[in-house]
């Protein structure tokens, strides 16, 4: 094991995959010379060169117009997008493209692309650079998700997209660059999709919580276990694919359900999740679920008022408690 940040981490798997791989290559703004503007291929240009390591142009729709016509033909592109707020400037690429085409060929060509990129609150980014937007890839049939929340994470899933011969949106966040944990050094260590991670066991109540606030979740959890009450937070750790089955059995044990996450409330992953749980095990509900997400309006450039957008951990307490009616 070794201990590294969430942005080294990506940029070590990066490195190990592009020298077991000669397909393997980055494309996107400022990461050659600059490394990508949190250092997640800092250093890679001179180790693989501008055939391998390139800087592109300002077009979204570009890169990854580019990015789905080199998977087709046999590579493994990477292409990092600055902020994911931005994949709504290659839309038509992702979705009507990237997403469909192994589907239009029956199966018969494969579209091996990760795109990644960092989202989320934190720095007072505002409206547009700020978005949580992991939903909205969930509706599209075709496109994985992964939604790491540690660096072991981070490494672990992007191996896992890398080798995927599938599109996977790899959602990073900006406020966990620098956060550090253990990472194992196996070269070929890699963490399956579909399969989420059990954090904190519990026996009260379930919390279903993505990116930063898995760690928000084992806060307050921490918080309520001083008051008697026990939290099993899970990590979803992919949406798309989603690990039903681990989630339901959580609920059948505990008979709540707390979801939380960055996004929108509406329509926000959490309604998925609680969707699928009144689904399969509604007889086991002690009380009715409770979602926890951004409120519906765009978020500040100020750092409070951002904060007053976004769920905070005793949004997360007063939710648990709320399940338990106290």
């Amino acid at each position: 094991m070794s201990i590294k940040t969430y942005a080294v981490a990506i940029r070590d798997v990066i490195d190990q995959e592009m020298a077991k791989d000669s397909r393997v290559f980055v494309m996107g703004e400022d990461i050659a010379e600059q490394g990508g503007i949190f250092g997640c291929t800092r250093g890679l240009l001179d180790k693989y060169g501008k055939e391998r390591i390139k800087n592109t142009p300002i077009s979204e729709a570009g890169i990854v117009g580019l990015g789905v016509g080199a998977a087709c033909a046999g590579m493994r592109p990477i292409v990092e997008l600055m902020y994911m707020d931005f994949t709504f400037c290659a839309m038509d690429q992702i979705i009507n493209q990237a997403a469909k085409t192994r589907y239009i060929f029956g199966g018969h060509g494969t579209v091996p692309l990760v795109i990644r990129g960092q989202q989320g609150v934190g720095r007072g980014n505002a409206a547009t650079h700020s978005q949580s937007l992991e939903a909205i890839f969930m509706h599209f049939p075709g496109l994985k998700v992964a939604m790491p929340s540690t660096p072991a994470e981070a490494a672990g899933l992007l191996r896992t997209a890398i080798r995927d011969n599938n599109p996977v949106m790899f959602f990073e966040h900006k406020a966990l660059y620098a956060t550090k944990g253990e990472v194992p050094d196996d070269p070929e260590f890699a963490i399956p999709f579909g399969k989420a991670d059990i954090k904190r066991e519990g026996k009260d109540v379930t919390i279903v919580g993505t990116h930063l606030y898995v760690g928000k979740a084992l806060q307050a959890a921490e918080i309520l276990a001083k008051e008697g009450i026990s939290c099993e937070v899970i990590d979803p750790r992919t949406i798309v694919p989603f690990d039903t089955e681990t989630v339901v059995n959580s609920v059948k044990k505990t008979g709540r359900l707390v979801t939380v996450h960055e996004a929108t409330k509406t329509l926000g992953f959490g309604t998925e999740v609680v969707a699928q749980v009144v689904e399969e095990a509604f007889p086991y509900l002690d009380a009715a679920p409770v979602r926890l997400g951004a409120k519906q309006c765009p978020l500040p450039f100020n750092l409070t008022l951002e904060n007053a957008v976004v769920p905070q951990v005793e949004d997360i307490v007063a939710a648990v408690k709320k399940t338990l009616y106290l």
